[in-house]
Parts: structure tokens; sequence; C-alpha cells
């Protein structure tokens, strides 16, 4: 298999070892307490699973659907942005329901890249953003995940070092999986770098509701003249907590849309009716359950930051996602993070993302996903004290620590 080209140009991939260890963890008995996925626990809204329910095996939801979704679920989305960012979509082209996020970047990815194009995608950044280009024959060049004004300054050196000239750059804020937001000055700033240098930009909303502050997160396309050059992703996975439905969204740019809705209609015949109908009802709905989910995040945020503290690993507070983006403790510097990510499966029975699967400039660093419950939150800080308080023991002959500062 690794003669197949597309194949060849992806790294192995590193959750899969961590994956590999904790299922054998579970297999021998272990209770890990997994923060590695950000797979969403919460339940789907009530109201969402009812509707998915009244409408499964009603006559013809059982035929093909259309690949950029039903009317009515392009119309939702539109009145989505309409009320939360007070930005005005036509649901005919404008909006192309996705099967995910993920399966939507990807497929913009097929889209708009010919062999040998750059695309310049943040580094740490979660892997689609980089190797969705990577399988479709492009090129990446790495630039900053930080919405700092140096990222600015690398976004200019990389225009004039790559050839040919980058076609797109990829944003995701909040991040995922560094957790940093990005102000509506700084997107500001990044459409009129765009169209100073006739790029797109490629922006992954996927958090937009999972924020802990009064200040929300605002999407690029509130910048007058954004549309001329982006799209958009948003997903339904996590703020009604949807992950595995797979129902997401392409906004933005007309000549986008377009040329991921060409791509889908060769390879997929959109999600089941029922899904798309449900996801509607979640769009149109009350949102008290968003409401809900961002309070239940909060506080296991605040249980993990404090608890963790209290184990002796200090966690630096997210203001928004359902991770947390922390340095490894110093005395466990001296390895990688993927080597720290198993130590801490066989040692502490916990699951965390090692920082360099999410790129080199992740190294250093590890994912923790607000996935378990506040007990099990605690339960994984008592683990961890415990392998802490007795690692210079355990580890004396197998793996080098760094001194207790």
């Amino acid at each position: 298999m690794s003669d197949f080209y597309r194949i060849k140009r992806l790294p192995p991939y590193v959750f899969e070892q961590v994956n590999r260890l904790k299922a054998k963890a579970r297999a021998g008995g272990a209770d890990i307490i997994d923060m590695g996925m950000g797979n969403p626990d919460l339940p789907a809204p009530k109201h969402v699973v009812e509707k998915l329910v009244e409408t499964a095996g009603r006559p013809r939801t059982d035929r093909y659907s259309a690949s950029k979704g039903i009317a009515g679920l392009r119309r939702a989305q539109a009145g989505y942005y309409a009320r939360r960012f007070g930005v005005t979509l036509d649901p005919e082209t404008q909006i192309v329901a996705t099967l995910g996020s993920k399966e939507g970047f990807a497929n913009m990815a097929q889209a708009i890249t010919a062999p040998g194009d750059v695309v310049l995608a943040p580094n740490p950044s979660y892997p689609i953003h980089a190797f969705g280009f990577l399988m479709a024959g492009g090129v990446v060049r790495s630039v900053p995940s930080a919405p700092t004004p140096d990222y600015f300054r690398a976004l200019e050196r990389a225009m004039i070092h790559s050839i040919p000239k980058p076609i797109a750059v990829v944003v995701c804020y909040p991040s995922n999986p560094t957790a940093e937001v990005a102000s509506l000055d700084f997107y500001k700033d990044l459409v009129a770098f765009a169209k100073k240098h006739d790029i797109f930009i490629l922006s992954d909303l996927a958090y937009a509701e999972v924020y802990f502050d009064e200040d929300p997160p605002p999407s690029v396309l509130q910048v007058p003249g954004a549309i001329d050059v982006t799209v958009e992703f948003t997903s339904m996975s996590k703020t009604f907590s949807m992950a595995g439905w797979r129902m997401g969204f392409a906004v933005g740019n007309e000549r986008l849309c377009a040329a991921l809705g060409r791509v889908k209609s060769y390879l997929d015949y959109g999600a089941f009716t029922p899904i798309q109908v449900a996801a509607t009802a979640a769009l149109n709905g009350p949102d008290d359950c968003v409401r809900e989910m961002r309070a239940v995040y909060r506080k296991r945020r605040d249980v993990m930051v404090e608890s963790f503290a209290q184990a002796g690993w200090n966690i630096p507070a997210p203001s928004a996602s359902m991770f947390a983006w922390a340095p490894a403790p110093e005395r466990f510097r001296t390895m990688s993070t993927l080597e720290f990510a198993k130590l801490l499966i066989e040692k502490a029975d916990v699951a965390v993302a090692p920082g360099e699967g999410f790129g080199e400039h992740g190294e250093g660093f590890v994912r923790l996903a607000l996935v378990e419950n506040e007990q099990r939150i605690r339960q994984a800080a008592r683990n961890l004290r415990r392998f802490f308080d007795s690692a210079d023991q355990q580890l004396h002959n197998v793996v080098p620590l760094a001194a207790r500062g």
C-alpha cells in the first residue's frame, strides 16, 4: 500500500499509535480516561432526535438526496449566519451542506488544487487542513497558528519565497488544537492580505459556539468584501453534539461553493434526508441546548485547570473550543510528546493527543479534550498525581527525566 501515490504523501498517523496503545490497555482491563479525541460525549438535543425519528421511514426519505443539501437545510444555515454574524447568504449559490466540515475541507482541496499548487496552512493545525491538500497533489507551506502581528509577517515571507505563488490560506479560530481565538480586526487584515495577493481564504469555524466569555468568536465573513475571497466551514458536530451524524456546511464565495458542489455531485448524494431535516430543526430551533453545552464545557474546563494544577500540571485555561493546549510538565520535556502520551496511558490510565500529531510546531504540547465528565476529570487528576509522585522511581532506568525545579 505504501507504493500508492497519495498514501506515500501521508506521514504515519501519530494518533493511531496512541489509539493502538489505548485499545491494548482497555483489552487488558484498564479504565482509560480518554481526553485524546474531540468526540463529544453529550447527547444530541432531544427535539433534534425526535425530528429524526419522526422523519425516518416517511415515503421518499430513503431515496437519494441532493449532494449540496436539501433547500430547507441551506435556508436554515443562511438564517443562522444572519442571526449570529449579521451576514447575508444566498442558500442557492453560497451554501453547500457537507458530510461534516472535515469532508468539506477535503473535497474543497480536491476541487481547487492543481498538482504542485501551494497552500498556506497553520502549524500546528488540525491534520485535514494540511493533508487534504497533500492528498490533492498540492504543496503545504506552514505559517504560525497564533493570530498575532508575527502571523502576517510570516504570510508575507511565504508569499515572497513560495514558487508557484500560493493559491489559498487556511485559518481555524477558535483553533483546533491551540484554542486561540481571532478578533474581527485580525480578519480585516487577513481579508486585505488575501485581496492584495489574490488568494483565497479557507476558514474553519467548527468551534464558533464553544466559547466561555461574553465575546463570541467572529466569522471572517463579517468583514465587508470577505465573501469575494472566502469560504467558511462550520459543523453541527460540536454545537449540537451531533458528531456522528456527519453534518456541516461550506458557505461564502459562489465560485468556490460551485466548485465544491460539482466535486461532491460526482462523489456523494448528500446525507440521509432525515438527518438533514433534523439538522434543519436544530438550526431553526431554540438555542437553550447550545447554552447548556457551553456551560458543561466551561465547568469541565474549570475542573480540569484546578484539579490538574493540584496534581502538579498547570493547564492554561482556554477561552474557547473544547480543548486545552498544554505544555508537557517540565520534568517530561526531555522526551517527545508522543512518548509522554504513551506513558500517560501506561502509567496513569489517561489518554491525551500528542502535539506532534498536529505538526512539528506542536511538539512540546499535548491537547486535552473536555469530553469526560467532571468526576472522571478529577479521577484523571488523581491518577496523574500518583504517577507524577512516583515517576522518578518508576522510570529511573527507562527514560531520562529532567530534575525537579
